[in-house]
């Protein structure tokens, strides 16, 4: 197949996008939502990524991955420098009590912990993706698994019985 130009634009590439959006563009939200607990910075991380992806064309290989780890990593880089916390406490009569919760407990968690488990449990990716994404091994992907789940499984406990 072919890509035709129109306007000096990639018809099959903005194809390629709006297919990849709708695919992962409302899954990614709601992962950096649940990463960085700010509405705000995850619709802003989801939006440059696409945009950097959109720029960089057909030079990236995978970019179902690519967007995944540049969301992320977008994401950190921004949370990092904002002063203000997350608006978590502002907005929970958009967010049922159970994902309220959620946030709350993941925000508790080591980033590293939070990061894996976002993605390997909601993102729905492997561990090798995850890995891949946060660069680091698989067997520290796993020790992140599994001590995240054992904390939230505790602060979670915590939240229903208090």
């Amino acid at each position: 197949m072919h890509d035709v130009t129109v306007e000096g634009r990639t018809r099959g590439l903005d194809d390629r996008m709006a297919t990849l959006f709708a695919e992962e563009g409302a899954k990614l939200w709601r992962s950096l939502l649940l990463q960085t607990g700010d509405p705000e910075l995850a619709s802003d991380a989801t939006a440059e990524a696409f945009a950097q992806l959109i720029r960089r064309g057909d030079a990236v290989r995978d970019p179902r991955a690519w967007i995944w780890r540049a969301a992320f990593r977008i994401a950190d880089r921004e949370a990092a420098t904002r002063r203000s916390p997350p608006l978590l406490d502002a907005i929970p009569y958009e967010m049922p009590e159970p994902v309220v919760d959620l946030v709350r407990a993941l925000r508790e968690l080591s980033p590293m912990q939070r990061e894996a488990v976002v993605l390997h449990h909601l993102a729905d990716l492997s561990v090798a993706e995850v890995s891949s994404i946060l660069g680091t091994s698989r067997s520290a992907v796993t020790v992140h698994l599994h001590r995240g789940r054992k904390r939230l499984k505790t602060l979670l406990q915590e939240a229903s019985d208090g």
